[in-house]
């Protein structure tokens, strides 16, 4: 179903919010958005809800199948604002929000949904998940100009990081880190330091007063922390060309970036098993 804006949605769509989990994608523009539709829906989401301009044409099987809100999806916060929406629209609903070109992988995906992730997950009384944005990019970009390619996908095998994340007065915050590794450390001088980290907690249960900030962390950092306290929690991985086609459509990094790959480049094999040996997520408790 179409809706005209955020607003007619929450007013005549409101019954998509009734039952989690509910996936949020928002088109940044028009490469691959109905591939990471489906993967979406494949993965057993109750709901999906689209945000995009009304340029983007979709098969009509496919726009059936979710909920398109038209959206203004290159004004500047506007996924923070759209995210904050539904949050206060839906309390105690399990959510989940990526761009398009993005995929989600969680330990066991294959056999399971994520109703079965979020339902262990709840049990280990979490509220949010930490999610892995691991950066995919073509093998060859003279083939694939705009470096997205998924019959041709690659990803960094090794280059990860974590340093703790400080809070204002210089202390370490408990449970929390931030995470780096992928195209952004590779060719950090053309991404703003703000952006550099690769973790996002895409994964969370809403509640009443809970906002997200644009640097992807909530208000209640108790969301914010990688693990409980006793032991390790489950964590997932989005699979993102979202970096790579950000420096190969801008001016000032397209020319010097002839080719993605490096030494530590492997072809991504679509499946979680992958993600899991290369340390890019795990399973924590849940076997």
């Amino acid at each position: 179903m179409r809706y005209d804006s955020l607003n007619t949605f929450l007013s005549d769509g409101k019954d998509a919010l009734i039952k989690g989990p509910i996936a949020m994608v928002f088109a940044e523009d028009l490469i691959e958005v109905d591939t990471t539709l489906r993967h979406h829906i494949t993965l057993g989401f109750k709901a999906v809800l689209l945000f995009a301009p009304d340029e983007l044409t979709l098969p009509e099987g496919l726009e059936l199948q979710i909920h398109r809100i038209r959206y203004a999806t290159r004004a500047p916060n506007m996924l923070t604002q759209a995210v904050n929406r539904i949050i206060a629209a839906a309390p105690g609903i399990w959510m989940y929000y990526c761009y398009n070109a993005e995929y989600l992988f969680f330990p066991f995906c294959e056999t399971r949904s994520i109703t079965d992730m979020l339902t262990f997950h709840t049990e280990e009384r979490r509220g949010g998940m930490l999610t892995y944005v691991v950066d995919l990019y073509a093998g060859d970009v003279h083939d694939a100009p705009n470096a997205v390619s998924l019959e041709d996908a690659c990803l960094d095998k090794s280059g990860y990081y974590a340093l703790g994340r400080m809070d204002a007065t210089g202390h370490q915050k408990e449970r929390q880190l931030d995470f780096f590794g992928g195209l952004r450390w590779r060719f950090e001088e053309h991404i703003p330091a703000n952006r550099r980290h690769i973790d996002r907690i895409a994964i969370f249960k809403a509640k009443k007063g809970l906002t997200l900030s644009e640097n992807h962390l909530f208000n209640d950092e108790e969301y914010n922390t990688y693990a409980c306290p006793w032991h390790h929690n489950l964590t997932a991985a989005i699979v993102s060309f979202r970096t790579a086609k950000a420096l190969k459509s801008n001016s000032g990094s397209t020319y010097d970036i002839d080719s993605f790959r490096w030494h530590n480049s492997t072809e991504f094999e679509w499946h979680s098993q992958q993600l899991l040996d290369l340390g890019l997520m795990e399973p924590g408790q849940w076997f």
